[in-house]
């Protein structure tokens, strides 16, 4: 890859794609890419959705842990919409996760794609693992409340009613690398 990304040929250096949210891939995308590493560096890159025929298992459930959309579409459609961004590279593109469909307006492409239900109500809500688990924050505080002085506490842990202002959820990601 790192030879690829050097090369002027390269679809990601080509300046009419340098805005680009969606990454239009090949088929199997994400194989051999499991760490959470593959997920935030395309989030670093900007984008925000990637649409392919079939992702790797891992890569796709470390993308909806994470909030980036994973589309997997239709060979043909992949194909249409990889010709006409050649023609257009500003051509919309449409991902709808409430109702799990991608479209291309001005194409008349509007295709389905499968997304198990917790992960859409997880990326319509923009929760992270840390985000579900403080949305017990509540019944947290009150189990540590009511916590025998003998038992071990979790030092480093400051419940919400300790902090200064109210936990917001967020990801953490490793700094974007020049």
């Amino acid at each position: 890859f790192g030879a690829w990304r050097k090369a002027d040929s390269f679809p990601l250096n080509d300046t009419r794609h340098e805005d680009a949210s969606i990454l239009i891939a090949g088929p199997n995308f994400g194989t051999g890419s499991s760490r959470e590493h593959a997920v935030w560096a395309l989030m670093d890159y900007g984008f925000q959705a990637v649409l392919s025929t079939r992702f790797a298992d891992i890569f796709r459930n470390n993308s909806g842990k994470m909030g980036l959309v994973v589309a997997a579409i239709p060979e043909s459609a992949i194909h249409r919409l990889w010709e006409a961004i050649e023609e257009d590279p500003s051509l919309e593109i449409v991902i709808d996760v409430e109702h799990k469909r991608v479209a291309a307006p001005a194409l008349d492409l509007d295709v389905k794609f499968e997304l198990d239900d917790f992960t859409q109500y997880r990326l319509l809500n923009g929760l992270d693992d840390v985000g579900l688990t403080l949305r017990h924050a509540d019944a947290i505080d009150s189990y540590e409340a009511a916590r025998p002085p003998w038992l071990p506490a979790a030092s480093r842990y400051r419940l919400p009613s300790q902090r200064a202002g109210p936990l917001r959820p967020s990801r953490a990601r490793p700094p974007r690398r020049p």
